[in-house]
C-alpha cells in the first residue's frame, strides 16, 4: 500500500485585454397594426429593408441571422365587454455581426433609418473575431498566478513543488466586457461606439505534489 503524496491545491486567475474587432448588434422589429396580416406583412417589409440597408453598407449575409418571429393579439379591458382585441403586434429579432468597427455608427444609422419607428435596438456587445489568442493569454496569466501562489505556500511549509497532479479550468472564460463606451443622442446619426479594450478572464484550479 502506497501513501498518498502530500499536495497543495490552489486557484489561479488571469486576464488579458485586447481591442475588440467585432460588434454584435441585436435589432428588433415590432409592428402594431389592426390586422394579423397587416402586422405580419409590415414586419416582413421592415425586416427586409433593414437587411438590405445592412448589405448596402458591407455587412455579409452570413453575419445576419433572424429569430424570434412572433405575432400576438393585443387586448384591452372594456367595461361590459371584458377583454377586447384592439390590434395585433408582430415582432422579430435580427442579430448582426459588424466586423468594421470604424463604420459601425454609419451602419447603425442606416439600420434605424430603414426600420423607421418600428425598429428597436435591443443591445450591443463587443468581442473578438478570433478569441483564441486572447483566451490563451488569459490562461497563461492564470497559470502563472496559480504557480506563484503554490510556490509561496510550498516555501512557507519548507517544501518544493513536484509534478502537477490535476489541472482544471473552472467555469470557462468570462465573456468580453460589453460595449466599453457608448454615446447616444436622439438622432440615430449621433450614436457613436468606441471600442476601447475588452478583458477576457480565465480561472484554473491546480494541484501540485509537495516534495521535501
Amino acid at each position: 500500500m502506497t501513501d498518498s503524496p502530500r499536495s497543495i491545491s490552489v486557484t489561479g486567475t488571469g486576464s488579458a485585454e485586447a481591442v475588440p474587432d467585432l460588434l454584435t448588434l441585436s435589432i428588433g422589429v415590432e409592428c402594431r397594426r389592426e390586422t394579423v396580416a397587416g402586422a405580419y406583412g409590415d414586419a416582413g417589409i421592415r425586416s427586409a429593408a433593414i437587411t438590405a440597408a445592412l448589405r448596402q453598407h458591407g455587412v455579409d449575409s452570413a453575419d445576419m441571422s433572424a429569430s424570434g418571429l412572433n405575432v400576438r393579439a393585443e387586448v384591452n379591458w372594456q367595461d361590459g365587454k371584458g377583454q377586447v382585441v384592439t390590434g395585433y403586434a408582430a415582432s422579430s429579432t435580427l442579430t448582426v455581426r459588424i466586423r468594421s468597427l470604424s463604420s459601425s455608427s454609419e451602419i447603425l444609422a442606416a439600420a434605424v433609418a430603414a426600420g423607421g419607428d418600428d425598429v428597436r435596438l435591443n443591445g450591443l456587445s463587443l468581442g473578438f473575431t478570433d478569441p483564441a489568442a486572447v483566451e490563451a493569454q488569459a490562461r497563461e496569466a492564470a497559470w502563472q498566478d496559480a504557480r506563484t501562489t503554490a510556490e509561496h505556500y510550498a516555501a512557507l511549509s519548507g517544501a518544493s513543488l513536484g509534478k502537477v497532479l490535476t489541472l482544471t479550468q473552472q467555469s470557462g472564460f468570462q465573456a468580453p466586457v460589453p460595449v466599453a463606451k457608448m454615446q447616444r443622442a436622439v438622432a440615430a446619426e449621433s450614436l457613436t461606439v468606441e471600442a476601447g479594450e475588452s478583458s477576457v478572464t480565465a480561472t484554473l484550479g491546480v494541484v501540485w505534489e509537495l516534495l521535501g
